[in-house]
């Protein structure tokens, strides 16, 4: 099963029971929840109106919680951690995927000394075994680890859940690759035209360089012809040429000096 589907039907099942809970055993259930190792979104779970009613009461640090592990980090966590529930080891390792997740979404280049701050790692070797073990073999981001450099290359990572506001502004950008992208489309077709068109130029050139060719054949084919005829002409006219043996026959004339 892929993580997509895996996700999908672990949101079904916590609003499903979401929506059936009230009071402390809906915060139970938003424990377990952002307890779950395979699940990494929450924003369907943050929509359940009986969730939505904890603003406002004894219970809203519930929500509040829910709502970090929705949209905010590690480091965020330890600034509000007055204002929270505790944490149970499987949410704070959870919340520093997402953490990782949230990094990757700026930049694609994380430096050593950046993630072991934000994910409060104190070595190296821990830092590349939580990137290992708990990031890329549970399929949330791809990547390289680069010791020389001292970072990790990210290659891929799975989305957060969209921030309010957040959207506006995807679309925006969205909308803005989509212009890029008709333009790009438009000049490879210019580009395109051009080069059928200097492809045909080149092929009425090739036909006309073929056909003076064949013309030059012809040309000199018939002035061969011509020249040929002409010899043929002058060898075959009466005492044209002498005969080598007649001239041989005939007596030679005597000189006589002169007195």
């Amino acid at each position: 099963m892929d993580i997509e589907q895996r996700q999908a039907e672990l949101i079904d099942h916590f609003v499903k029971q979401a929506s059936n809970q009230k009071g402390a055993a809906l915060g139970s259930v938003i424990v377990e929840a952002t307890s779950q190792p395979s699940l990494f979104a929450f924003s369907e779970i943050l929509a359940v109106p009986n969730i939505a009613e904890f603003e406002g009461t004894e219970n809203s640090k519930y929500l509040d919680m829910l709502r970090l592990f929705a949209h905010g980090t590690w480091s965020d966590y330890k600034n509000n951690a007055g204002h929270l529930p505790q944490l149970v080891p499987d949410q704070v390792l959870k919340l520093k995927q997402l953490t990782v997740l949230t990094l990757a979404e700026t930049n694609k280049v994380l430096p050593y000394d950046e993630l072991m701050e934000e994910l409060d790692v104190t070595n190296v070797r821990e830092l590349e075994d939580f990137l290992i073990n708990e990031c890329m073999y549970t399929g949330i981001v791809r990547g390289k680890l680069d010791q020389l450099r001292r970072c990790f290359e990210v290659q891929f990572a799975a989305g957060r859940d969209l921030r309010p506001g957040q959207l506006g502004s995807m679309i925006q950008t969205l909308s803005n690759w989509l212009t890029t992208s008709d333009n790009l489309l438009i000049s490879i077709q210019e580009k395109i035209k051009w080069a059928d068109s200097m492809n045909e130029m080149d092929k009425k050139h090739r036909k006309d360089l073929e056909e003076k060719v064949e013309e030059a054949k012809k040309s000199l084919s018939h002035k061969a012809d011509v020249d040929c005829r002409g010899h043929e002409e002058i060898y075959s006219e009466p005492g044209g040429v002498m005969d080598y043996e007649e001239d041989r026959g005939r007596p030679k004339r005597r000189r006589h000096p002169l007195s």
